[in-house]
């Protein structure tokens, strides 16, 4: 099923985009179906339940506010970090509900965390109920955030879908069919995604959207740079990017020549967003908060770096590239995952490393099959990768890691483009052998920060 190049980028606020986007936007949903059911009035008291992933690492993933702002009615692209939305809800212990009725609101007993129970569907589950003052309950729901803020309600997570397929020209289910459509009305996959995405709203919007996700994605990277101090969360870990902004351009000022230091660069940018992510900033999903650097270290590569050797103009070249890798996350949410909590951070960094070197290679003038070769490489050597974050925040492995995935969706892209697109393993393949290697893997590797480094680093 095609996922719409703005179902994949969407703005929000950090650290995560299955842990506070998800839930801020299943709660969001849930006071309004109160509203549909004509119980809103009688209103007196919400009790959320977190089940499994999001019960285990809620707290450092800021699942607990992000559930705060949705029953307020937030959504998460107008949330100011800056703004103290929580003030009364910690003093007074009142919640104003979607806007308007104030309720209590007690966050230490209202929202209830199930560390050991993992819902069958999905391990990022929730449950919220609404009573009225004589305690009767007037509506129950459970919800699932089932990777880069996308949410599914109980009834509609079997379908591993919540709605019907888009009425677009070109409909593809896998990297094969991409392609052969490719092939077939000789267009390159970025012109495809445009055609499908130009039949969901106008052109001009569209394209409007993209430059709106790029700048939002490189704003990011400058205030990354800019900022310093310690990360929030109690790891007392210090920002990094703008140290190494800092040495970086000293060095350039002095003419001291690394012949590898546009891998520094790479790195910088990757840990710029990765570090606005940890610290609450405004980030854009790609494909989630997580992996949120990865996209953005390699565009900005591509327009410092590269895009003198491409037969592109920049702007040209960042549709291009945002376009491509759309259809490839689209090929992982229709055949894999893009969740931690499911399949490990192959699915976040992992898809986020293999989106990045086909919107390279693509911005590049890489043929489909170049471009496809690019993206199988980025996630054959990111498979079985664990998602084990410290004290379940989203800092440490995840800022480094980003930059990591940013450096290696290069390469790949370089790779790729060295050969003719010929190749052995598909695209198709890998995603499939991910998604198998996600199921297999323990749980406690899966975003629980049960194992891994989360158990073996002292003092975390």
């Amino acid at each position: 099923m095609y996922y719409s190049f703005f179902e994949i980028f969407s703005i929000g606020i950090g650290p995560s985009s299955s842990h506070t986007v998800g839930p801020m936007r299943a709660a969001k949903r849930y006071i309004k179906n109160l509203r549909v059911a004509g119980k809103f009035n009688d209103l007196e008291k919400i009790e959320t339940t977190l089940y499994g992933s999001l019960a285990l690492t809620g707290v450092g993933h800021g699942t607990v506010k992000a559930i705060a702002y949705g029953l307020m009615g937030l959504e998460a692209e107008e949330i100011n970090p800056e703004k103290a939305y929580m003030l009364a809800i910690e003093k007074d212990k009142t919640l104003l509900a979607d806007h308007e009725k104030v309720i209590n609101f007690d966050i230490d007993k209202d929202i209830i965390f199930k560390k050991d129970i993992f819902l069958p569907e999905h391990s990022n589950g929730m449950t919220f109920k609404a009573f009225d003052k004589e305690g009767n309950l007037l509506l129950e729901e459970t919800y699932f955030s089932v990777g880069g803020g996308t949410i599914a309600r109980k009834d509609e997570i079997s379908k591993r879908i919540s709605r019907e397929p888009y009425k677009i020209p070109y409909n593809f289910d896998t990297c094969a069919e991409l392609i052969s459509l490719c092939t077939e009305h000789n267009m390159s996959i970025a012109d495809l995604v445009l055609a499908n995405e130009s039949a969901l709203r106008p052109q001009e919007e569209v394209i409007s959207g993209i430059m709106k996700i790029h700048k939002i994605m490189q704003n990011s990277i400058d205030r990354g740079m800019k900022a310093s101090g310690i990360l929030p969360g109690g790891l007392n870990i210090p920002r990094r990017a703008h140290e190494i902004y800092v040495r970086l351009e000293e060095k350039f000022k002095n003419n001291d020549y690394d012949p590898l230091m546009t891998i520094d660069w790479i790195n910088l940018w990757g840990f710029a967003v990765a570090e606005e992510n940890a610290g609450g900033g405004q980030i854009v999903t790609a494909p989630t908060m997580g992996s949120a650097g990865v996209m953005p270290a390699v565009l900005r590569y591509y327009e410092r770096f590269a895009a003198n050797k491409s037969q592109y103009s920049i702007e040209e070249g960042i549709k291009i590239f945002m376009l491509t890798a759309s259809a490839i996350c689209s090929l992982y949410r229709s055949n894999a995952s893009i969740s931690g909590a499911e399949v490990g951070c192959q699915g976040e960094v992992g898809v986020a490393c293999s989106m990045a070197a086909a919107g390279l290679a693509a911005a590049m003038g890489g043929t489909p099959k170049q471009i496809e070769n690019a993206a199988e490489i980025a996630m054959e050597h990111n498979l079985g990768l664990t998602c084990d974050p410290l004290a379940g925040l989203v800092q440490a492995p995840c800022i480094e890691r980003n930059a990591m995935g940013a450096v290696k969706a290069v390469n790949s892209a370089r790779l790729a483009m060295k050969g003719n697109g010929n190749h052995l393993i598909s695209l198709d393949s890998v995603i499939k052998t991910m998604f198998d290697t996600g199921r297999d893997m323990n749980n406690k590797y899966k975003e629980t920060s049960l194992g891994g480094l989360a158990v073996n680093v002292a003092n975390c």
